[in-house]
């Protein structure tokens, strides 16, 4: 479980949805430069302390953030109001990405909840 795993999955995704994805990628290390990346439940994943915190997946018509938690999003729920979600997908689409603010708050909820499962 690796980079190169989530490159391989990378080049099976349609070229405006993969451009879309390695900037999620991206910004995602930025956030947790120490994440393990991985696959998870068939999807790029990214590990930290032990726990996923954070997958994405492609999708025909739309992308999904993944939380890896059902209360993540709803955490977070005035943030991704304006976004399709269910309880543990957060979808998106090329022309209308996550911002980056919304990635890193994202995040930051499921790493307390990791970290907060430790104790």
């Amino acid at each position: 479980m690796s980079e190169a795993e989530i490159n391989r999955y990378l080049k099976t995704v349609p070229a405006r949805q993969r451009v879309v994805l390695e900037r999620l990628r991206t910004t995602i290390l930025n956030i947790v430069p120490q994440a393990e990346q991985c696959i998870s439940y068939r999807v790029p994943a990214f590990r930290v302390d032990g726990g996923v915190v954070a997958g994405f997946a492609s999708f025909k018509n739309h992308m999904s953030y993944l939380p890896f938690s059902g209360s993540v999003l709803e955490q977070l729920a005035n943030e991704v109001d304006e976004y399709s979600h269910s309880k543990s997908a957060l979808r998106f689409t090329v022309d209308a990405p996550l911002p980056d603010d919304l990635v890193d708050q994202l995040i930051r909820v499921r790493l307390s909840e990791i970290h907060s499962r430790k104790r």
